[in-house]
């Protein structure tokens, strides 16, 4: 065994540095976290290939002289605390004294600052932990710090970075995060010399929320706030048909710092429960104010954890402020006016006031009609590929794997062994058939899922989806992630079927929608299609996200539970059953159809004697 050896303070931040510094974004959250500490009223953000190459940041603040250069990048130095009783009371972003040592051991760093006493400025370059001298140099008050080739003698660590676009989207994530929490800030990111958001100081949490996130979501926060027990809460949350396919879009902040919590975000989800789906998650930005005493913030080193003194007090005062917007406020969902230059609703040039019957006469058309009908009346395109098919599973061999089948009932149920009038519609949710050897349940909006799920699939493996050219296209407004998202995912739309164009800045207008999904709302489906890609991110297993993606359309398209079907319709619904595959489960892996013996319901009324 080796001898123990104590590591030279270089090797000791290359370590600190594998903590604090992931990506290019930790190095943005770090640096601009102490711009806000050293008192700045702007800074500028601005970073080449990513961060990769280049990440610079400007501000204005109180800057640094020459003898806090000579030691800014020493381990553990730092001017935010000094005894140990200052950690019960950590008012700065920063504190620990980590970043600019870790930041210095794994890039080449320059930075600049000046006093507002000083004369001129000063400057230190530091090389993967080999210092520079301090010099002097003309420059503005402030400081400026300039990151260079991030992880370049660790080509470990650098060829795990992702793509410039990918670790822009982080670098945008810690930007927004900062932006929302310190409004009185004039800040500005730039990538590769294009401005990406510019925001002044002054405007509001709303209005930045405009800025960064889109109108539509901006204009649909509910505002409230409670100051109780000293906590003060505000909290801008959507209504529950805003909920997003992903927790992306729930912000927590703790005096001005971002933070993850468990607990607030439980509160939220409890807020919101039995307002919407339980695998959807709301929109909600929440900023909490309390005494710094009453939390600790040094839990770790990248401290967006926090432990509470009385995490329960924070959990009921989350809930309380939550819920009580909610249930005072009226969350019926609005139907939309047509336009007021055309009589045509915009996605199906049908008049609006005729929307409800061409639906209904679309789901009885859909339900009357054989299989082969259905098939028949589909459009017919072609990928362009040989061989370029889609499957929901992927084995390790290269070859693609179904589903695994997993049925509920032993005796195969099919439609021709029930006579008319033996099954009957409950609760508009479920369809209850007589079998030979008892009854079965069938799930109708989980078969017809399942059903719909199977169809996409097979037109994949095929070509394309099926699409029709909507009559006027339906804009929307995405952020920058989103944006970046839909430009790396081109290919999948196409496969999809969903043709989505620039239709000015910051907004994409889908110009044709799958046809098996003519029930779904195109921008809706789209919305949340970018909303998961941005989550997966560009390096996903393409299977996987097909197969995501095809589970979200089937769900969105399917008959709802709740939903009156006429016989012909059931009927149709059961013929469907026996013509794909792997109907005894959805796609999300639930029963569709749960099968109960006659023996059994003997056994339940006694009735075993006889």
């Amino acid at each position: 065994m080796p001898k123990i050896a104590v590591l030279d303070d270089n090797m000791i931040n290359m370590i600190a540095a594998g903590e604090v510094i992931e990506r290019p974004a930790s190095v943005v959250k770090e640096l601009l976290e102490n711009s806000i500490d050293a008192g700045a009223s702007r800074i500028v953000v601005e970073v080449e290939q990513g961060g990769r190459d280049l990440i610079r940041i400007i501000d204005d603040g109180g800057g640094m002289d020459a003898d806090d250069l000579a030691l800014a990048f020493e381990p553990h130095a730092t001017s935010k605390i000094r005894v140990s009783n200052d950690l019960e009371g950590i008012r700065t972003l920063g504190f620990r004294g980590e970043a600019l040592a870790s930041i210095g051991s794994v890039a080449k760093v320059t930075v600049t600052s000046r006093t507002s006493e000083a004369i001129e400025a000063h400057s230190i370059q530091v090389d993967c932990g080999r210092k520079g001298d301090v010099t002097p140099c003309s420059g503005s008050c402030g400081t400026t710090i300039e990151v260079r080739n991030l992880f370049y003698k660790l080509p470990a660590r650098r060829k795990f970075l992702r793509t410039p676009n990918t670790e822009m989207s982080h670098i945008t994530e810690h930007f927004t995060r900062i932006a929302l929490a310190q409004v009185s800030l004039d800040m500005e990111l730039r990538h590769n010399g294009r401005s990406v958001y510019r925001l002044l100081s002054g405007q509001g949490v709303k209005e930045r929320i405009r800025v960064l996130f889109g109108e539509a979501l901006a204009e649909d926060l509910l505002e409230t706030s409670r100051s109780e027990r000293g906590m003060q809460i505000r909290a801008l949350l959507a209504k529950p048909v805003a909920a997003r396919a992903s927790g992306k879009y729930q912000y927590l902040f703790l005096n001005g710092r971002f933070i993850r919590d468990r607990f607030i975000l439980h509160a939220v989800k409890e807020a919101y429960r039995g307002l919407m789906e339980p695998n959807k998650y709301p929109v909600v930005f929440l900023f909490i104010q309390m005494p710094p005493e009453n939390y600790d913030v040094n839990v770790h080193p990248t401290k967006v954890e926090v432990r509470f003194d009385n995490a329960n007090l924070v959990h009921s005062e989350v809930l309380a402020v939550l819920r009580d917007k909610l249930l005072s406020t009226n969350l019926d969902v609005a139907g939309q006016a047509p336009s007021p230059d055309t009589d045509f609703d915009s996605s199906s040039g049908f008049k609006a006031d005729q929307r409800k019957e061409r639906i209904q006469r679309a789901m009885s058309d859909f339900f009357s009609k054989p299989a082969s009908a259905q098939h028949q009346r589909q459009f017919s395109f072609s990928s362009g590929k040989k061989g370029g098919g889609f499957s929901p599973a992927k084995s390790g061999s290269g070859s693609y794997t179904p589903l695994p089948d997993m049925p509920v009932f032993d005796t195969p149920v099919t439609a021709e062994s029930f006579q008319p009038k033996q099954y009957l519609q409950v609760h508009n949710s479920y369809i209850l058939l007589q079998s030979e050897e008892g009854f079965v349940v069938v799930d109708q909006h989980a078969l017809h899922e399942r059903i719909l799920y199977e169809q996409m699939v097979k037109r994949l493996n095929e070509g394309n989806l099926p699409s029709q050219r909507l009559l006027m296209p339906h804009s929307f407004e995405v952020t920058n992630a989103q944006l970046e998202a839909y430009e790396s995912q081109k290919e999948l739309f196409f496969k999809l079927g969903i043709e989505v164009e620039p239709f000015g800045p910051n907004t994409l207008a889908v110009q044709t929608f799958p046809a098996l999904l003519e029930k779904a709302d195109p921008v809706e489906f789209v919305k949340e299609t970018l909303d998961k890609l941005v989550e997966e991110g560009a390096e996903t297993d393409q299977e996987r996200l097909v197969h995501e993606v095809l589970d979200m359309a089937a769900c969105k398209a399917a008959i709802k539970a709740g939903q009156p079907l006429s016989d012909e319709e059931m009927n149709q619904l059961l013929k469907d059953k026996d013509i794909v595959q792997r109907t005894s489960r959805c796609p999300h892996g639930r029963p569709t159809t749960i099968s109960f013996s006659l023996k059994e319901l003997e056994k339940q009324f006694k009735r075993t004697g006889f």
